[in-house]
């Protein structure tokens, strides 16, 4: 049993449930985390490259799945924000000149919400102390 565990079983007693060690031991495994993510210098950079791919694939499927069909539908197209275009007449092969502005709006808006994302993990682990030195 690790020492945490013993101190917490010792100081309480029979008061202490499990899920009160599981919860003690997660906060400690959080706070090393962030201390990991503010000294290290490659591999937490690596660690950054890792999540934020991963919150660039649920990123894109949020605004994919469920807040561009919504709009597209509120703006008149039934494909979503990316099924909004704009014919903007003949090309010089002879074929349509689609103006694709939907696909912008949601490239937009999924870039959008990446970046918020980004700011408040950097503000959530206190990232911006080390940029300013």
């Amino acid at each position: 049993m690790p020492t945490v565990k013993k101190k917490i079983i010792a100081e309480t007693k029979d008061d202490v449930t499990p899920i009160e060690i599981i919860v003690h031991t997660g906060e400690k495994q959080v706070k090393g985390f962030v201390e990991f993510l503010r000294t290290q210098g490659v591999m937490g950079l690596a660690v950054g490259i890792v999540l934020g791919g991963a919150v660039t694939v649920l990123a894109k499927s949020l605004i994919d799945n469920l807040i561009t069909p919504p709009l597209g539908l509120l703006l008149g197209s039934a494909n979503g924000l990316k099924g909004l275009s704009l014919n903007i007449g003949k090309a010089a092969d002879g074929g349509e000149a689609v103006l694709q502005y939907g696909t912008f709006i949601n490239d937009f808006i999924n870039f959008m919400l990446i970046a918020l994302v980004v700011y408040t993990l950097f503000n959530i682990f206190g990232l911006q102390k080390i940029s300013k030195k």
